[in-house]
């Protein structure tokens, strides 16, 4: 990769990267901006910067010049390194005396693998450093217009996966209790299994009208979001020709967008003119973001 590095000068005493040490930082959803200071600081101190797939690309030239950089990303249902070996090769640089910048996209600890990652190099006896980073289902629905809590709609909210470590829809899920104590539910790598998902959420008791939003490529320029009901999300997702990586929101805040997207109104556009998307073509609620 050729690239041009862009270094910041940062006016505060942030940490120093010592050779040895593996950093294991967030990225954020997308938006290079949402980078944190220390991601920004590893990023230009490390000597081998391993990054995933969700990670934009741009983030990468804030490394300096010479940096090894290696790809490791894990993308469903396509070829990607075992977890297994992506740790491997964390504690290998490492030992070689490397400062090594594990960049992962969000939160590395909210279904980024980052703790099982720490476990390794914590039994490896590899120094290690977490960087948490702006996590999608928080971030990525802010930049929709659509807050994960608001007092008026929510005093609780469940973020869960829609997959678990086979790569099926999570079965250890308690369906009921999720549907019935939780008024608003974020989910990640939803996508695959919206049908059965959304499914065993209405049988649950979950009304099939209850809003809900699929915000696909969350804060980047070609960000979409699509506001629909539960009842039909999967097929008005599958109409509109939506792909992940997406966070899907269910619930009561998904209204609060028709007012809140802040993106949509800097633009002098209304994205979603219908806050439920219950009429008209499901590909004219799925709009550029940006």
């Amino acid at each position: 990769m050729t690239r041009a590095a862009t270094s910041l000068v940062l006016p505060l005493a942030l940490p120093v990267f010592e050779p040895g040490w593996v950093w294991l930082a967030g990225a954020g959803p997308g938006d290079p901006g949402l980078l944190t200071l220390h991601a920004l600081n590893g990023l230009q101190q490390a000597d081998a910067v391993v990054y995933d797939a969700l990670v934009d690309t741009s983030i990468l030239d804030f490394a300096r010049p010479g940096t090894l950089l290696e790809y490791a990303g894990k993308r469903g249902g396509k070829p990607s390194p075992k977890q297994r070996d992506i740790t491997l090769r964390l504690i290998e640089l490492a030992r070689e005396g490397k400062r090594v910048l594990r960049l992962k996209g969000g939160d590395p600890f909210v279904f980024g693998r980052g703790g099982e990652e720490a476990l390794g190099l914590a039994g490896a006896h590899v120094p290690f450093r977490i960087i948490p980073g702006i996590t999608a289902g928080i971030g990525g629905l802010a930049y929709a217009g659509i807050p994960a809590t608001h007092r008026d709609t929510n005093q609780a909210v469940t973020f869960l996966t829609g997959h678990d470590q086979t790569g099926l829809a999570p079965e250890a899920i308690n369906w009921k209790g999720i549907a019935e104590g939780s008024p608003v539910i974020i989910m990640y790598m939803a996508m695959k299994h919206l049908p059965e998902i959304s499914q065993a959420l209405t049988t649950c008791g979950r009304p099939v009208d209850e809003p809900v939003a699929i915000v696909c490529n969350a804060s980047q320029p070609d960000q979409k979001v699509l506001v629909t009901a539960l009842g039909r999300c999967a097929q008005d997702a599958e109409a509109a020709g939506l792909e992940p990586p997406a966070i899907v929101c269910v619930g009561e805040v998904v209204r609060l967008r028709d007012g809140l997207d802040w993106i949509g109104a800097m633009a002098g556009r209304v994205l979603v003119s219908d806050p439920l998307g219950l009429s008209g073509d499901p590909q004219q609620a799925a709009g550029s973001g940006a």
